[in-house]
């Protein structure tokens, strides 16, 4: 028997919607990559300097979760970039385990000379989609976004 067969048009609908939403997914991100690729970024460290130039300087556990990844692996990225001395971190004085996370002269600068051509990338990629569109979008993805498996809503906003 055929797979398709096999489901239901709940799961047929909602398998369809997902493999939608990841060629969407990777399309945006051929999009991004290259512009990060010729930067010597991953998307990670790219993350990390938008999120400082952006917002400031930042805590390591909430420049984590604004990136969404896990403490471990931010700490290996912030490492990267420190080496490229891109961004240094302060312990705080009052307890060891808080790094505070900023960006350095050099670091701004490049996170400012290729921001707006990331942006240009991407506005480019959504023109397919009305103002509307990306509206509406939006709001499907938050809501998809801060859904966790169990059913509950996840503590992200």
């Amino acid at each position: 028997m055929e797979l398709k067969q096999r489901l239901s048009e709940e799961e047929r609908r909602v398998l369809e919607t997902y493999v939608k939403l990841r060629r969407a997914v990777n399309t945006l991100h051929a999009c991004e990559s290259e512009n990060m690729r010729n930067a010597g970024l991953t998307e990670s460290q790219f993350g990390v300097l938008e999120a400082l130039e952006h917002l400031g300087p930042m805590c390591q556990k909430d420049l984590a979760r604004k990136i969404l990844r896990s403490a471990g692996n931010l700490t290996t990225v912030v490492g990267n970039l420190e080496q490229r001395c891109l961004v240094k971190r302060h312990q705080s004085p009052d307890d060891r385990r808080v790094s505070t996370v900023e960006l350095t002269d050099s670091g701004r600068r490049l996170i400012r000379s290729i921001f707006p051509d990331h942006a240009a990338a991407l506005v480019n990629a959504f023109s397919v989609l009305t103002a509307e569109e990306q509206e509406f979008l939006g709001v499907l993805c938050k809501k998809l976004g801060t859904q966790r498996p169990d059913g509950h809503r996840a503590l992200l906003p």
